[in-house]
C-alpha cells in the first residue's frame, strides 16, 4: 500500500549548491507524495529580513540578531511541520545553522537524514550518530524517500 497522504520534508543546509533542486526534481520524476519545506535560500535576502521589517540598525550585530530571530520562526516552524528534516552540510562554508537545524530536528523526534561528503565524516561524526541516515548525495536522498513512501 502506498502512502496517500503527502509526508512533509524539510530541506536545510548549504544554500551555495543546487543539492534542493536535485532533491525536488527527483521527487517530482518519481511523483512522489511529498511536499517540500524549505528557507530563504537568497542568503541577502536572508540577511535582511530584520531590517526590511523592523528598521535599520547600525551595528552588525544588532541587524543579524535581528534576522535570526525572524528567520528562526519560519526555520523552526518548517521542522516542526516536517515529517523528515534532511540536513546539507557543504564543501564551501562551516554551516553551524545546519548543526543547530540538525539538533533541533532530533530534539522535536524529526526524522533526520544528514547528507555531505566523506570528508566531513570525523567533523560530522556525532551528527551523524543521531541521523537515522547519512547519504552524500541528493540521489540517494531521494531514493530513501521514494522507500519511505512505499513507492516499489
Amino acid at each position: 500500500m502506498n502512502i496517500k497522504t503527502p509526508l512533509r520534508v524539510y530541506l536545510s543546509g548549504e544554500i551555495h549548491s543546487d543539492w534542493r533542486a536535485q532533491i525536488l526534481q527527483g521527487i517530482s520524476e518519481r511523483e512522489l507524495p511529498i511536499e517540500a519545506l524549505t528557507p530563504v535560500t537568497n542568503h541577502e535576502a536572508s540577511d535582511a529580513c530584520g531590517e526590511r521589517i523592523l528598521g535599520a540598525e547600525e551595528k552588525a550585530f544588532w541587524k543579524d540578531h535581528k534576522a535570526a530571530k525572524i528567520n528562526l520562526i519560519r526555520i523552526h516552524s518548517s521542522i516542526e511541520r516536517a515529517d523528515i528534516v534532511i540536513v546539507r552540510f557543504g564543501e564551501k562554508y562551516k554551516q553551524w545553522n545546519a548543526a543547530f537545524d540538525a539538533g533541533y530536528a532530533v530534539a522535536k523526534g524529526k526524522k533526520l537524514i544528514v547528507m555531505h561528503s566523506e570528508e566531513h565524516i570525523h567533523a560530522l561524526k556525532e551528527i551523524d550518530g543521531a541521523a537515522h541516515a547519512v547519504v552524500e548525495t541528493p540521489q540517494e536522498a531521494v531514493e530513501i524517500l521514494r522507500y519511505v513512501t512505499l513507492q516499489e
